[in-house]
């Protein structure tokens, strides 16, 4: 039997494309896993009781920890499974601060070509979902112009792509060499979601003969070994074991916070998200952790980001 301290769960839908993230990162570390697929659309029930409100998707679940956002997923990875490594040179805070725009601009730009691509084609309730989402309150203005400016934001993204074609124009298999690392799956899920998403993808994407060799090297990862498991059982699970990750604060926190303080957290934009209220566990430059109880999941404590994310002392 899976220790459930350790037994990694992953709340995800297959067409999510942060999600592949995260699979391919589980290719990468070549790790078992369990696949908990949740709906691609609010409501999530099962989900929320477990993050006190967080919906994006994925969401990581060991045990009573839960980790929302690939940032937090990916380095609770690295701590837990340093071998194979996600930065296998000497630059791993460059590659830190390069997600920062795989993940912000980037990303938002593919988004703005899949939705913008589609038009009148879109599902409404989808439409409005994502485009409040990753657009804001304007939102359907928001998708007009994407429609509108779909050969801009195409030619937005051209220039990424060449970047990257010439990075492995010597012929390399991953983006820093031999070993594929954390950059090529945060790289890669913005590439998998234009070319299986948008019908202009593999055509634009066929300019780039390296860029498409690194897709099939990164491909090849796959996604480790996963196996099915019922939302119900990963609630159970979360509400029979305790929170087991670190306890503390560091210094020089601009907000003062310290172990116990009453805080509300969510993504910093405007996306009509619920907040997700509990007591600090632990914070410091890179991470929030939270603590929470509730009758559904018992008391779990929820990891966060500190970039990108905003933290509110109640």
């Amino acid at each position: 039997m899976p220790d459930p301290t350790t037994e990694i769960i992953l709340h995800n839908y297959p067409q999510s494309p942060v999600a592949e993230k995260v699979r391919v990162a589980f290719g990468i570390k070549q790790l078992s896993w369990r696949n908990v697929e949740i709906p691609r659309l609010p409501p999530k029930p099962m989900l929320t009781a477990l993050t006190g409100g967080y919906r994006r998707t994925p969401v990581m679940q060991i045990g009573a920890d839960i980790y929302c956002d690939s940032q937090c997923i990916l380095r609770e990875l690295e701590r837990r499974h340093p071998t194979p490594t996600f930065m296998p040179t000497s630059e791993p805070g460059l590659m830190w601060c390069l997600s920062r725009y795989t993940d912000g601009d980037l990303f938002s730009l593919s988004v703005k070509i899949v939705l913008g691509s589609a038009g009148d084609d879109l599902p409404s309730d989808f439409a409005e979902d994502r485009g409040r989402l990753y657009i804001g309150k304007d939102w359907a203005e928001g998708l007009k112009r994407a429609n509108e400016q779909l050969p801009h934001l195409v030619a937005q993204m051209r220039a990424p792509l060449s970047w990257m074609d010439a990075q492995l124009r010597d012929g390399r298999s991953f983006l820093l060499g031999s070993d594929p690392a954390a950059i090529d799956a945060q790289m890669y899920h913005c590439i998998w979601f234009i070319r299986g998403r948008w019908d202009g993808g593999p055509e634009m994407l066929s300019e780039f003969p390296d860029l498409t060799r690194w897709e099939e090297n990164v491909r090849a990862l796959g996604h480790g070994t996963s196996h099915a498991m019922r939302a119900e059982d990963a609630i159970d699970q979360a509400k029979n074991t305790e929170p087991a990750s670190e306890t503390g604060a560091t210094p020089h926190d601009p907000q003062d916070l310290r172990v116990g303080t009453l805080v509300a957290v969510s993504p910093d934009v405007e996306g009509g998200e619920q907040p997700v209220e509990g007591k600090v566990r632990y914070a410091d430059a890179e991470t929030i952790a939270i603590l929470r109880t509730c009758d559904e999941v018992g008391t779990v404590c929820v990891h966060f980001p500190r970039s990108a994310y905003r933290v509110s002392v109640t």
